[in-house]
């Protein structure tokens, strides 16, 4: 258990002393998905289904929003990027209410306090997640936030996003999945 606490307490200092949007030397950045413009294959880029519990304690898994364009963003209060994001992801969850499903996983552990208020703050209207080690390792070893994943309605990673991006960027990703369906 000692041992646990002790990388998860140096992968988030990692995060902290290398700066949100920040490549870490000699890491492996997370893997760009193939462009939705492509046909993906079955399973190819199946995103790694997982339960984590919210800021109201209730557990939420991604399947759950199956049949649904979900954004999964990587995130932290601490963040100036992040923090610019969640502004635009509010407006695109409100826009898509129907067909949208914006998951915030949230990779705040010494800040873990400053999640619900900075929730109120910023009207979020999308759940927010603790994030673990196992659900950032399946997630290819995260070293950089925000970073945001796309995935379709079959629960495929279509693209995905290291560093802040403009609503347009995800507003395209949304409306390509859409005309799919």
């Amino acid at each position: 258990m000692k041992f646990k606490v002790i990388l998860t307490a140096l992968f988030f200092t990692t995060l902290i002393f290398t700066g949100c949007g920040n490549k870490v030397p000699n890491v492996e950045p997370v893997k760009q998905y193939k462009s939705v413009d492509k046909e993906v294959k079955k399973d190819e880029n199946k995103a790694p289904d997982f339960a984590l519990v919210n800021t109201d304690g209730k557990q939420i898994k991604l399947s759950d929003y199956r049949g649904k364009v979900v954004i999964l963003d990587f995130w932290a209060t601490w963040c100036p990027p992040c923090r610019e994001e969640i502004p635009d992801f509010v407006e695109l969850q409100k826009e898509y209410a129907f067909d949208l499903q914006i998951l915030g996983v949230s990779l705040d552990t010494d800040t873990k306090a400053d999640v619900k208020p900075f929730i109120k703050k910023y009207k979020m209207n999308y759940p927010v997640l603790f994030g673990t080690m196992e659900v950032v390792r399946d997630y290819g070893d995260i070293q950089s936030i925000p970073t945001t994943f796309v995935i379709d309605q079959e629960g495929n990673i279509v693209n995905s996003f290291i560093g802040f991006h403009e609503k347009s960027i995800f507003k395209a990703e949304i409306v390509k999945l859409l005309k799919k369906s």
